[in-house]
């Protein structure tokens, strides 16, 4: 892994930490927090969480005003009316001492929040040193159960979707399609295969194999395409499937095999497609945002395509759904039987 993120300047770290599920479960048994079982969760206010924290309760309220939207989408929210009444029986219930949050008795409403909230403030408050201590507990917590739950390592946690073995199949087919259309169509030494896979790669995610291979320190006879996500080997598939025809179409027409300026100049042609662009971007989108989250591997040419993951990307490739490739490999089996007798 890479130095330690700055959780208190990046909030695509911070909502891909509270977007988490398994993180965020072991995070809330370390942290041990006591608060107020309120509608089938615990909840603080905001002088629990500035006397938590060891400032004042101004501060809690700058990061507040701040911060608002962000806090909110992470599960702090303002109570009136009934529902304030049911915070303040539940408070009753639960016997916390009133020195802990001032008189309630007559305020019109009250901010709370829940531990995804209160998470998401420690991860902003830069002047306090306990939150600091929460922030490095919360990175090693995120590391240790992401590496728990793919074995010890991410570099091939792509393998663990389970659309991953279906693309993967498809693509070797079609790559064969690709090469044998490089081969009988186009007048280049042998190096043609990696300079057209190159310019593929380029076109979809801005880099070279060898960028790619840096990025993610892959070993020498570590291969690039088993790292790929599905929805880039799809991609990569209609790529080769449909550049592998244009070149037998126009290799036939002229009766020989093409030249490289030509060969070139269909190519620029053929990604200029507007077809692609969706796709394209969805697919710089996954890989991007994907690689930082759990690889900690920076496609600095595809920066501006980072976000967050959401829950459901975290089930599908460290959730129960999720599996090793080996064991993905034997339930597919049949799969791969029927594949290829209808190819």
């Amino acid at each position: 892994m890479s130095e330690k993120k700055d959780l208190t300047t990046s909030e695509i770290d911070r909502q891909n930490i509270l977007n988490n599920p398994y993180a965020l479960r072991e995070i809330e048994r370390a942290t041990g927090i006591h608060g107020i079982p309120f509608k089938g969760r615990t909840v603080v206010l905001k002088e629990q969480v500035a006397t938590f924290f060891e400032v004042t309760v101004r501060t809690v309220e700058n990061y507040l005003e701040n911060f608002g939207p962000e806090l909110e989408r992470n599960g702090y929210a303002v109570l009136s009316g009934k529902r304030l009444k049911e915070l303040k029986l539940a408070i009753q219930a639960a016997d916390v001492p009133e020195t802990d949050f001032g008189n309630i008795k007559k305020a019109p409403q009250l901010g709370i929040f829940d531990f995804r909230a209160f998470l998401n403030l420690a991860m902003l408050m830069t002047e306090s040193h306990r939150a600091g201590l929460v922030r490095q507990m919360i990175l090693d917590i995120v590391i240790d159960t992401i590496n728990a739950r793919t074995g010890g390592g991410t570099k091939y946690i792509n393998q663990r979707d389970e659309d991953f073995i279906h693309a993967a199949f498809i693509e070797e087919n079609y790559r064969k399609q690709f090469t044998d259309a490089l081969r009988d169509c186009v007048a280049m030494g042998n190096f043609k295969y990696a300079v057209y896979t190159d310019r593929i790669y380029v076109s979809i995610f801005k880099e070279e194999a060898k960028e790619y291979r840096k990025i993610l320190r892959l070993e020498a006879k570590e291969e690039v395409r088993k790292t790929f996500y599905s929805e880039i080997l799809d991609l990569i598939s209609s790529y080769e499937c449909g550049f592998a025809e244009v070149l037998q179409k126009a290799c036939a027409s002229k009766g020989r095999k093409l030249w490289v300026e030509e060969v070139d100049a269909l190519f620029r042609k053929f990604e200029a497609q507007p077809l692609f662009k969706p796709l394209i971007e969805r697919a710089r989108v996954k890989m991007a945002s994907r690689d930082l989250a759990f690889r900690d591997a920076l496609h600095v040419q595809l920066t501006d395509y980072v976000s967050a993951l959401s829950p459901s990307e975290f089930e599908r490739f460290i959730g129960e759904k999720s599996m090793e490739f080996s064991e993905r490999l034997e339930e597919a089996k049949d799969v791969f039987k029927r594949l290829k007798e209808r190819g």
